[in-house]
């Protein structure tokens, strides 16, 4: 943001080796000697640690990622409310006190007559480790959101965050580290390059990456994913959109509910959001009245140092982002007229040639049938595009143009007809979308955002959005659990019985 150094990061001269070695071994089986609700204790433990620290990331966060007190807030606080989420729902989990750690999946089913002998299946925790590949935009929840899950589950964690922002996420895993509430080696980090990560991970770890899809396929075909089936989950790029429901009129409720949505999505943490909306879809006649709204909430935004109270979006995070925003925005110019562009107005306390700023920018096309690059480049910043459709049938398959999303949201009026046709809608897309945001009137002050990731629901998408899944509650805990069937007679399979 100033131009100023803040720290150094460097992993030259780690045994990495050594080190997943020692959390396999030691942090995986102190992990897996506490229960499910003592580690869900941790948990909540971790959760304190974090809250007691929590100006003190603020002060990285504006520092380091040039954002603004409440865009760190959805960082940092989300990551709390998070872990306190898998505390709560680790302190529901039964336990079997006199067996290792593991839960029934399903019932048995009888093998023989009788049910004297039958076949029962089980989840139990990996043996290995949990590998995260973070992406810069959230170095805190980017973090808890996979370490809670995998903690819970008795997996050992090892995060590599993004070396732009790793300063929050390695003072985290300090804190967290020296206050001694995990056992020895259950939660590490590395900081800097990321040569020679993927060598040391073996058959039973599992990898969970947050960045590009390009990145993403160069790890697919690691020898460790390709050759020794380490287990993945990916979450890439995402155009992801929020169509305007036929019906809606200018001023309406639920026309302006979408114009607040996009220009709040469009401007938290600058657009530096996986989830945030990309692509706007308005029936035809709304189109001149959109592009206006939109654009009349976006000029409201100003522009600068998030230290100063006035400033209502702070920097993107780098100035190589900077310039990834503006080569791509110049592409999407190529397809699309401007609408709404900010970047006239002057930065607040913030020198343009050293600061990572840039205002929002709405783009515009009518004929988004005959558009390409708009429905498939992601342009991470504060960049959306307005678009027409016709009808309801077009407008489901321009949204599906983004060949897999992680989020989308619909907007629509109250009333029994309307619901029906959201229902529809949201039902066609879920096989596109990982997440189906629905927006009504009645939930205009309820609904927790197209953009925000709740622990309770999952997290990820099909397709270019790179085909993955965390969170949803407590199906997050299937990624670091082996399903597998014991078989058995029946007084074997009765000692398979956690107890609340």
């Amino acid at each position: 943001m100033l131009g100023n150094e803040l720290v150094r990061v460097d992993a030259a001269g780690l045994d990495l080796a050594g080190g997943f070695a020692h959390a396999r071994r030691v942090g995986g089986a102190g992990l897996r000697a506490l229960t499910y609700g003592q580690r869900a204790e941790r948990l909540g433990a971790i959760a304190k640690v974090l809250q007691a620290n929590r100006d003190t990331y603020y002060e990285i966060s504006t520092a380091n990622s040039g954002t603004t007190k409440a865009d760190s807030g959805v960082d940092i606080d989300g990551a709390i409310y998070t872990l306190g989420v898998f505390a709560k729902l680790g302190a529901t989990l039964p336990d079997a006190p006199f067996l290792p750690s593991f839960l029934l999946d399903g019932d048995a089913t009888a093998l023989a007559k009788g049910g004297a002998f039958a076949s029962q299946h089980v989840q139990v925790p990996t043996r290995g480790l949990a590998l995260f590949i973070n992406a810069f935009n959230f170095p805190s929840w980017g973090l808890w959101e996979k370490a809670a899950p995998a903690l819970l589950a008795g997996v050992p964690v090892v995060v590599k965050p993004a070396t732009a922002t790793a300063w929050l996420t390695q003072r985290m895993v300090r804190d967290v580290v020296e206050a001694g509430v995990l056992p020895e080696g259950a939660l590490n980090i590395v900081c800097g390059s990321s040569a020679g990560l993927l060598d040391a991970l073996q058959p039973f770890d599992v990898l969970s990456f947050t960045g590009s899809a390009h990145t993403a396929a160069l790890l697919r075909r690691h020898p460790a994913v390709a050759e020794r089936s380490v287990r993945v989950n990916i979450e890439a790029d995402s155009v992801n959109s929020a169509l305007l429901m036929l019906g809606a009129t200018p001023g309406s409720p639920a026309f302006e509910l979408l114009v607040k949505e996009v220009a709040r999505e469009m401007t938290q943490k600058s657009g530096q959001k996986c989830t945030a909306i990309r692509r706007v879809f308005v029936p035809e006649s709304l189109y001149d009245a959109a592009a206006e709204a939109i654009g009349a909430r976006l000029a409201k935004t100003t522009v600068g140092n998030p230290r100063n109270e006035a400033v209502r979006m702070g920097a993107l995070v780098s100035r190589e982002q900077l310039r990834s925003v503006q080569d791509g925005l110049a592409q999407l110019q190529g397809e699309a007229q401007l609408l709404f562009d900010g970047r006239g107005a002057a930065f607040i306390d913030a020198d343009p040639a050293v600061a990572a700023c840039h205002a929002p920018v709405l783009l515009g096309r009518r004929d988004a049938d005959s558009a390409e690059l708009l429905h498939c480049t992601e342009v991470f910043g504060p960049v959306a595009t307005l678009m027409a459709y016709r009808d309801l049938a077009q407008a489901e398959a321009l949204v599906e143009r983004g060949e897999g999303s992680l989020a989308c949201s619909l907007y629509g009026e109250d009333g029994t007809e309307a619901a029906a046709a959201l229902a529809g809608t949201a039902l066609n897309l879920a096989a596109s979308h990982g997440r189906v945001h629905v927006i009504t009137p009645d939930v205009a002050a309820l609904h927790s955002g197209h953009g925000n990731v709740m622990p309770q629901s999952l997290h990820g998408g099909p397709g270019r959005a790179g085909g993955g899944e965390e969170l949803g509650g407590l199906r997050a805990l299937n990624f670091y659990h082996r399903r597998a069937a014991v078989q058995a007679s029946a007084s074997v399979l009765t000692r398979l019985t956690p107890v609340a």
